[in-house]
């Protein structure tokens, strides 16, 4: 998928257009998660695009994983479309059937093939088909999701969210990860394991001037959103620094004093040396930006599909609990 599959003006509209195209009319299956998933049920959360910016904040401390893109992409040019790409490529492994899925997650790997180089901050070599990389960008859109939701969306149990983990690992198998434990070079399957991650990667993470280009786009208003939606976007960017990780703001500088003091690059946002935004009022803009996403074409009736597959889902999931009581209650007379 390129930017040019989503032409629409401007990130929000280009993410909706995404959203609507890649939501399947009438899929083969329920896909690699269904209905019943905690991955739908996460992905459906109003706090989905305060992880999205996370996420991408997060990734873009890898040396090895921002050399590539930086690289072998044009995302400079119209970061929009990127963005919009990544959020079809996400949408379509989330609620795409089984060979939606394998088709763009092939199409991606592909790609990965030709997407490799030196990174000239570290000197070292990276691939983007390397595991190891691979495993971070999936582990911090993992994380991201579930931080954000933490903060600002939807309540999980500490189950729940280890279900979510675990869930996750075949998208990253199916992007080119190893289908193994943990341990042995597969994806995280659980939030321990998740947290074990980042506390063993921490030391390969670095700053650079490719860091700074992105923090500085995600954080200041893009030149091609709407004056109209700057607010939105500055408590947007205000919820994803807050949802980060302490170790991570501190590399940015971000509520941290001058980035020269910390080793991290330069403050790129006036409020983030202020307290976090409240949770009711991200909410608010959350709410605000999902009626606009209500508005863009296509978006309402494929909210719509997702909603009718995800209560016919709980329908039948309450139909069979009474069934298992019935049977329990006959076997016990």
């Amino acid at each position: 998928m390129t930017a040019e599959v989503f032409p629409e003006p401007g990130p929000f509209q280009r993410a909706a257009a995404a959203f609507a195209s890649c939501v399947p009319v009438d899929p083969a299956d329920d896909g690699f998660f269904g209905p019943s998933s905690v991955t739908w049920r996460l992905h459906a959360d109003l706090s989905s695009p305060v992880s999205s910016l996370r996420a991408l904040l997060l990734q873009a401390l890898h040396p090895l994983a921002m050399a590539g893109v930086d690289q072998h992409s044009h995302w400079r040019d119209d970061p929009a479309g990127r963005f919009a790409s990544t959020a079809a490529y996400v949408i379509t492994i989330a609620y795409g059937d089984r060979a939606a899925a394998r088709a763009a997650a092939d199409r991606v790997r592909k790609i990965h093939e030709w997407v490799r180089g030196t990174d000239p901050v570290t000197g070292k070599p990276y691939a983007a088909s390397d595991p190891a990389l691979l495993i971070w960008v999936h582990a911090a859109l993992v994380q991201s999701d579930l931080a954000a939701a933490a903060l600002y969306g939807v309540s999980l149990t500490p189950p729940e969210q280890d279900q979510y983990v675990a869930e996750m690992t075949v998208a990253a198998e199916l992007i080119g990860v190893p289908a193994r434990r943990f341990a042995e070079g597969g994806a995280p399957a659980s939030v321990a394991e998740l947290d074990a991650y980042f506390e063993a990667v921490r030391p390969s993470l670095a700053t650079s001037q490719s860091t700074a280009d992105t923090s500085a786009y995600l954080i200041n208003v893009p030149p091609d959103v709407e004056p109209e939606l700057a607010d939105v976007w500055d408590v947007l960017a205000a919820a994803a620094v807050a949802s980060l990780p302490g170790w991570a703001r501190a590399m940015y500088g971000f509520g941290t004093g001058p980035a020269a003091n910390t080793g991290g690059v330069a403050n790129t946002g006036h409020y983030l040396d202020s307290m976090p935004p409240e949770r009711e009022t991200v909410r608010q803009v959350l709410g605000v930006l999902d009626a606009l996403y209500l508005g863009e074409p296509g978006v309402l009736e494929a909210r719509q599909r997702l909603t009718l597959r995800m209560r016919a889902a709980e329908r039948e999931r309450g139909a069979q609990a009474r069934t298992q009581a019935l049977n329990s209650q006959a076997r016990a007379r």
